[in-house]
Order: structure tokens, then sequence, then C-alpha cells
């Protein structure tokens, strides 16, 4: 099974005026190609931190984050750009669709970025609204979709890209919990399909979801097992 992500010793400080806050200090683990892992923890505990290492929008102080083998903390800020774009899919709590934009232009955009033929940009996200069930609903406006539409529009537009990894920041925090089921049984399904996804959740039924949980408290990881997912 191939290597998608390797945390070696990572720290991450913070100096805030005379203040230091050690925001991790010295996780390591490692995410292979299919992984479903939920980062679990209280405020505080680091899991914000980790995600945004992983998700390239910050390096380690110290400590190597390889991602596909790259040494992320090696990268300039334009290199940092590109790799999240071709490399990572991005689903979050507020959706963050643009309102007066049709699903598959939201979807598209990450292409848009890539500078992606609009013959093939509009393929491949009508692809990828398919992926998550809401291809016939391509030229509604994402104010005219539901919480649980939209969050599955914010899904394909982070597989449009076909990434290494999704990462997900508590995607099911504004929906309610049947709906909050439905979109994790999504997230099992394209997990099926060999996609890798490291999502941040504080809520243990969301986290059953996963095949892995890992914990973090104080900036230290204190637990990584494996669990067979209690949903199918």
């Amino acid at each position: 099974m191939k290597e998608v992500v390797r945390v070696a010793d990572v720290t991450k400080l913070y100096i805030m005026g005379e203040q230091r806050v050690e925001a991790l200090k010295g996780i390591s683990m490692a995410v292979m190609q299919g992984d479903f892992v939920a980062i679990m923890g209280a405020s505080g505990s680091g899991k914000s931190t980790c995600m945004n290492i992983l998700g390239c929008l910050d390096v380690p102080t110290t400590g190597e984050y390889l991602l596909e083998g790259i040494n992320v903390g090696k990268l300039a800020k334009n290199e940092l750009a590109e790799i999240r774009n071709r490399k990572l899919g991005f689903v979050f709590q507020g959706f963050n669709l643009l309102n007066r934009t049709s699903a598959r232009e939201n979807v598209e955009l990450p292409l848009v970025y890539g500078k992606v033929p609009a013959a093939a940009r509009r393929e491949k996200a009508m692809a990828a609204l398919a992926q998550v069930g809401l291809a016939e609903r391509a030229d509604h406006f994402s104010n005219q979709l539901s919480g649980g539409q939209q969050q599955r529009v914010a899904i394909a537009r982070a597989l449009v890209n076909e990434p290494a990894i999704i990462l997900a920041d508590e995607p099911t925090g504004n929906l309610d919990s049947a709906t909050s089921a439905e979109l994790m049984t999504l997230f099992q399904g394209l997990n099926r399909q060999g996609i890798t996804i490291i999502m941040v959740t504080h809520e243990q039924d969301i986290a059953a979801y996963a095949g892995r949980q890992v914990v973090f408290r104080d900036g230290l990881i204190i637990s990584d097992r494996l669990t067979p997912p209690s949903k199918a």
C-alpha cells in the first residue's frame, strides 16, 4: 500500500508578543492510500494546527511533513499553493460556495486555477457531481440547494482534481443528524473507491464512520487506533 502522508516529529511554535504557544509538541503519524482517518481532540489540542500543516496552509517549526514523498516544509509559498491545488481537496464546515454561481461552476473552480480548458472543466465537474449524486442539480445556484446538497457540491469540488487526499474539517458541523449520516455514508462510499480521507471532528458518532481514530491532547497524539466503522 502506498504511503500518502508521513509526519515525523513535527512541532509548531507560535510566538505572540512575549507568549510562546507550543501547538504541536512532536507528533508522528503515517497515512496510507485508501485510509479514512478521523482526527479528534478538544479545542486547543492541536488537531486544527495539524490539519493546517497537512493542508499545506502552514509549515512545521521543526520535523518533516512528506506528502507523496515531497518534503512540504522546504517548499516556497507558490509551490505550496500549487501542491494544495493539485494534491489536496478541501471540505469545510461552512461549504465555502459562491452563492450566485451554479453547482457545476463551483466545482470547476480548482480547474480554473489549474488553467484546465473549458470543455475539460465541464466534463470533469459533471463527473464529480455524478460521484456525489448531484448531476441533475448541476445548473442550480448554491443558494437554491439544501445544506446537505451544498456540502455534496463542496465534496465534488474537492474531488474534481483527483487529489491524493481529501481533508474534511468538521464537514457535518452545519448539518442536522439525518443529513450528517447521509453525508458520512457518502464519504464511506468514496473511501471504498480508494480515496484517502482525513477528517477533523469533535463528534464521536461522526468519527465512528472512519476506520481509524487519532486523538490529540495538549499538542500530542495520545491515541491512534484502527476501529471497524460502526456504520456501513
